[in-house]
């Protein structure tokens, strides 16, 4: 009878130990699924983080969706002084997703997928914060496009680059809008025409990226560089930022007439006025962070 006992108690057990595991297993297929983009801030630094290294964080309608979304959220906040963009896993982005630009996906959705594409390129570039790219791996079409979006990149060297859309037959048109204003036009053809990788080396030589450094020390250059840009005042750069890009587009006669009254509307500033004192008095700026003005 202690035997059956035993048996019947064993046959429970295990029959309990594979209930569980089914509602371990249906519990893990209810879950929420990882986030696609990982959004962190800490004293003025926003780390964006590409997270769908299975799919080489490709930039799929949802990708830029949620990398929008992090870009956006309280972009307008006096906490928020600068924004780092960065990816998990060994390529940085592969750029679009091609299973979502087939003929079953159709035109209408196509062009939304380059609208939004294009929507987050130019709010990297307009929103009033430096956007930093640290880049450790491959970053290809799209992907190289996002990096030459940003402000300023920081790479590996084991980095690379590329635009190999032709390849595939689809040339990279709008990765082109953005990698044609960062470096010369023939450098920029001769990638777009061949698809061939660049190195770090040579993306930092064509203008492509701002700095190359070993792997185990990418973390703390960017952060170096972010937080330098946190010891500014943010109002300061912000004006800056956006002058910058509005003179780029203009010719020089024009680019000097529109960057001279922004000097003068800086000096106005409370804050372009403490620094001019501060370095009179030779001490640290106390900077506002606001737009406030010290004079009209």
């Amino acid at each position: 009878m202690a035997l059956g006992l035993l048996h019947r108690s064993v046959g429970v057990f295990q029959l309990s130990r594979s209930s569980a595991r089914l509602a371990a297993a249906r519990f893990c297929s209810q879950t929420e699924p990882e986030p696609l983009t990982v959004k962190q801030q800490h004293n003025g630094i926003r780390r964006i983080i590409l997270n769908n290294p299975k799919k080489r964080n490709a930039l799929s309608l949802s990708m830029l969706e949620s990398l929008r979304e992090n870009i956006l959220t309280d972009v307008d906040s006096d906490d928020l002084r600068v924004v780092i963009i960065s990816a998990k896993g060994p390529v940085f982005s592969s750029g679009h997703d091609l299973k979502e630009l087939t003929s079953a996906q159709g035109r209408e959705y196509h062009t939304k997928v380059f609208h939004t594409c294009s929507e987050v390129m130019t709010l990297i570039q307009d929103i009033p914060v430096p956007v930093i790219a640290m880049v450790n791996g491959v970053a290809t079409a799209a992907g190289c496009q996002l990096v030459a979006s940003c402000d300023v990149a920081v790479a590996t060297d084991k980095s690379t680059f590329a635009t190999p859309g032709v390849n595939v037959g689809l040339f990279c048109s709008t990765p082109a809008v953005a990698i044609g204003r960062a470096v010369p036009r023939k450098v920029a053809m001769e990638m777009l025409f061949t698809g061939t990788p660049i190195s770090a080396h040579d993306a930092l030589l064509h203008g492509l990226i701002s700095k190359v450094v070993p792997e185990e020390r990418l973390e703390e250059e960017t952060l170096a560089i972010a937080q330098r840009v946190c010891q500014a005042s943010r109002p300061v750069v912000a004006l800056g930022k956006a002058t910058f890009q509005r003179q780029m587009a203009q010719g020089r006669d024009a680019a000097y007439a529109t960057a001279s009254k922004v000097m003068v509307d800086n000096l106005a500033l409370r804050d372009g006025q403490e620094g001019i004192r501060a370095f009179i008095e030779k001490r640290k700026p106390v900077w506002s962070n606001t737009a406030q003005k010290a004079h009209d």
